[in-house]
């Protein structure tokens, strides 16, 4: 069914705009997300692949394999150290596709979904961090400048962002 429907080539196509978007967002609106109080890191692409999962239906998107070619991406173009998003973003894919089987997939439980894949994505990003001594934030310190306002940002992108993309992948299906 995937690959009769316009998502083989809508999906990839909103993947890599999610991925523009991200850095897009960063730079433009970096005087007010990146301050020595608090840090603000936007995951539009952790959104399009936890949307992918939650409106998928029966049409078996290779989601994995795109959030690895994703991860790859994400982390030349923008961490310059390449490894670590290459396992996470297939991990949350995962991860999601675990919760969403428990869960019946609505606008509130992809909410939560989407809070613990961030709360992964980001604490995961962390100890990549300190394994090899990108950073020596201490971990409450993180939890408190870097954790609390990036799930503050990446859940008001979901509340925005979640009819526009669930129209788009209806449409596309």
């Amino acid at each position: 069914m995937y690959r009769l429907s316009k998502l083989r080539f809508g999906f990839p196509i909103g993947l890599l705009l999610m991925l523009l978007f991200d850095g897009s967002v960063s730079q433009l609106f970096s005087t007010h997300l990146f301050r020595p109080s608090a840090v603000m890191v936007s995951h539009l692409v952790v959104l399009w692949l936890v949307c992918g999962v939650l409106f998928e239906d029966n049409y078996d998107i290779p989601l994995a394999r795109w959030a690895a070619v994703a991860g790859a991406v994400f982390d030349l173009y923008y961490t310059g150290i390449f490894g670590v998003y290459v396992f996470i973003f297939p991990l949350v894919v995962y991860l999601t596709r675990q919760l969403a089987g428990y869960i019946s997939p609505n606008f509130l439980s992809g909410l939560l979904i989407y809070f613990i894949d961030i709360t992964i994505v980001e604490a995961l990003g962390y100890f990549a961090s300190r394994m090899i001594h990108l950073t020596s934030m201490a971990g409450s310190t993180f939890l408190v400048t870097t954790l609390g306002p990036t799930l503050a940002l990446n859940l008001a992108f979901f509340v925005i962002l979640y009819f526009p993309i669930r129209w788009v992948y209806n449409w596309l299906k």
